[in-house]
């Protein structure tokens, strides 16, 4: 999952862009309102933990302007504000979920999955394809009764490929989905990912689409 963090603790926002890149996701960080607002104009993320209280404004008022423009990504409020009166406030303005300060990383990771899943209308934590079987929040693969060693981001290209089979990715859709702004990305690192998979999982799991781009067949 590619996640905005909206947060101005750098402290703390820097803590929660390394930590949650240890649990799977690539997380992209800003700090103010206005920030915000061009991030989730020029990426499409799956998810957004914001902070109420910001430089610029309250992120709650953000948060109902994404809502009545339209904007359907799922939204978890991260804040101090933890009364109970705060919690449905943020709620009905439109968050998926709300976590109060201080917390614990492992139950915000957790809870933006669940939140995802929503998004996706999907309940269950794992997914298959044929004989493959993905374990999303252990980050296991098997195929067959044979656990399969990926890294993190191979592990990323075939989730994102097999939560919608027979859909084409293109390279700059999966790097997209793959790499945050800081992080450099080589020429060929999608092809290189795509490697590896189709060597530890079979050729047969990933097809390419001539002049487009990736995907598994649909059955």
């Amino acid at each position: 999952m590619r996640i905005l963090i909206v947060e101005d603790d750098e402290v703390l926002l820097e803590g929660l862009r390394a930590g949650l890149a240890i649990e799977g996701f690539v997380a992209d960080a800003v700090e103010t309102i206005e920030d915000a607002r061009h991030a989730m104009e020029v990426v499409e993320y799956d998810a957004v933990v914001l902070d109420i209280a910001l430089p610029d404004g309250s992120g709650l008022d953000l948060l109902h302007e994404w809502r009545r423009a339209g904007l359907v990504t799922p939204v978890l409020l991260l804040t101090a504000r933890n009364a109970i009166r705060d919690r449905i406030d943020g709620l009905d303005r439109g968050a998926d979920d709300y976590l109060g300060k201080p917390f614990d990383l492992d139950e915000l990771a957790a809870r933006i999955r669940a939140i995802g899943r929503r998004a996706k209308g999907v309940t269950s934590t794992t997914l298959m394809w044929r004989d493959v079987e993905i374990d999303i929040p252990l980050r296991e693969v098997r195929r067959g009764s044979e656990p399969v060693m990926l890294s993190r981001r191979e592990f990323a290209v075939l989730q994102i490929l097999i939560e919608q089979p027979g859909r084409v990715f293109s390279r700059a859709q999966l790097e997209d989905r793959l790499y945050g702004w800081q992080e450099e990305v080589g020429s060929n690192a999608v092809e290189v990912h795509i490697h590896n998979l189709r060597a530890k999982l079979g050729r047969d799991l990933i097809e390419t689409v001539r002049g487009e781009g990736y995907r598994v067949p649909s059955r």
